[in-house]
């Protein structure tokens, strides 16, 4: 498979998962009325605008100009996420969460399997875009 292809399906991955967390945690919200904490807030900002302008992107074959702007918003959701993590699972003080006002950030609103969490899932969404990203600027410097 030669790096163009391989590329268009890994920019594809990132957008159907940005869309699908999109989805999610607008479900979460929305339909299961679970308020978002200040730190859920700050990791939807990082992830709309990559479900919204990267289709953009594609369809326009803008995908790679795009990307230095994908390693900029999949780096502060994956930065956020992993402080909400280490948070959530108490590695960090809560006196050091911005959520002070509204819902807590270690709040337990969900967990699937005993283990599974909002914070989690976010984690690992930003997760899987960093490694896909990662993937695609390794593939670009070898062409």
């Amino acid at each position: 498979m030669n790096a163009g292809k391989t590329n268009d399906s890994l920019f594809m991955f990132i957008w159907i998962l940005s869309l699908f967390s999109t989805l999610g945690s607008l479900f979460f919200s929305e339909v299961m009325k679970l308020p978002p904490c200040v730190l859920c807030w700050y990791q939807r900002i990082a992830m709309y605008p990559i479900a919204i302008l990267l289709p953009i992107a594609i369809l326009k074959n803008e995908s790679r100009s795009f990307l230095k702007y994908l390693w900029i918003l999949i780096g502060l959701g994956f930065a956020v996420a992993v402080y909400h993590n280490l948070l959530y699972h108490g590695l960090i003080s809560e006196s050091l969460s911005p959520c002070k006002e509204g819902i807590s950030c270690t709040s337990r609103q969900i967990s699937w399997f005993g283990f599974i969490s909002i914070p989690l899932l976010s984690l690992l969404s930003f997760v899987l875009m960093l490694a896909a990203a990662s993937f695609i600027q390794f593939k670009k410097r070898e062409v």
